[in-house]
């Protein structure tokens, strides 16, 4: 089953590296690896990718003439898809050597799912271990599986819309679900969730094997930790939250419009960032925002 794996890159260029590296690592060897660089002013990332596509013709580079941002680039990405399944990683992201062979071995066992996440640890800068208040939550609202299941439906997206414990750049998907459904646009922060939910609601069926197998890197200098503190991805979540929940009402999916309304995480999310706000010198632009957010009525 041959996996492609899109990478589309901006950022920084070692933690870039340590990513290209971890998907030539895999024990997996039937993928497809395509890196698409949004136009970051570097000429470091060009060169170390010529000498790999040199070597191993399952590799290919290119560069964006103009940057598209997150979600243009995430979007042309999935434009460039031709293998039955893809994962698009993080940029700063790692792949453990046995990540792809847990993948072929889920969709083998279940081929008409839609998409499938396995276990996750969370890193930081440096690849220490690190727990935050959100990943705290996430771990509550992860399914309790001793092995591979697979989910769907109002149960699912209620657990999602209670807190999202998936990590996007572990996921793994059919790549006709993908292509079909695309990413929504002018969506940066939620993205990820929004395709989710619209492959969920779709009657799309999730694979969760717990087996470690993805490292998600999460730092202060990350595009939503950015917008985060001074309550742009808090806006943007708000929004989405009520319309979600009102598409969940209107198809009768009671649970999920309760959960999507509360949405409980986000608003802890907010309330935790104040003292990293105060700390940055943007509590006054956005500490009314995040308290905004914690406390308003979806």
């Amino acid at each position: 089953m041959a996996i492609d794996v899109m990478l589309p890159y901006y950022g920084d260029v070692d933690h870039f590296k340590k990513a290209v590296d971890s998907v030539l690592a895999q024990s997996y060897k039937d993928f497809r690896l395509v890196v698409v660089d949004d136009g970051y002013p570097d000429p470091e990332p060009a060169r170390y990718m010529g000498e790999i596509t040199a070597v191993d013709s399952r590799v290919t580079y290119e560069k964006n003439e103009t940057n598209l941002g997150a979600n243009g680039n995430y979007r042309k990405c999935i434009g460039m898809v031709t293998a039955p399944i893809v994962v698009i990683m993080g940029a700063d992201d790692i792949m453990l050597p046995n990540y792809l062979q847990v993948v072929a071995d889920g969709f083998a066992a279940v081929p008409d799912a839609a998409v499938m996440e396995v276990g996750v640890n969370v890193i930081d800068e440096h690849g220490s271990a690190v727990r935050g208040l959100g990943d705290s939550v996430k771990s509550l609202t992860t399914p309790k599986a001793d092995g591979r299941t697979v989910l769907h439906g109002e149960k699912l997206m209620t657990s999602l819309m209670h807190g999202n414990w998936t990590y996007f750049p572990s996921l793994a998907w059919n790549s006709e679900w993908v292509k079909r459904i695309g990413f929504r646009e002018g969506l940066d922060v939620v993205q990820d969730l929004a395709l989710l939910v619209d492959v969920i609601t779709g009657g799309g069926h999730m694979i969760y094997d717990p087996t470690l197998a993805f490292l998600y890197r999460r730092h202060s200098a990350s595009d939503s930790s950015v917008r985060a503190l001074d309550g742009r991805r808090f806006d943007e979540e708000a929004r989405f939250f009520s319309g979600e929940a009102d598409a969940f009402g209107a198809r009768g999916w009671k649970n999920a419009e309760r959960a999507a309304r509360l949405h409980v995480t986000s608003r802890l999310n907010a309330l935790s960032l104040l003292p990293t706000a105060a700390k940055a010198g943007k509590l006054a632009e956005g500490g009314k925002k995040l308290l905004g957010h914690t406390f308003r009525k979806f």
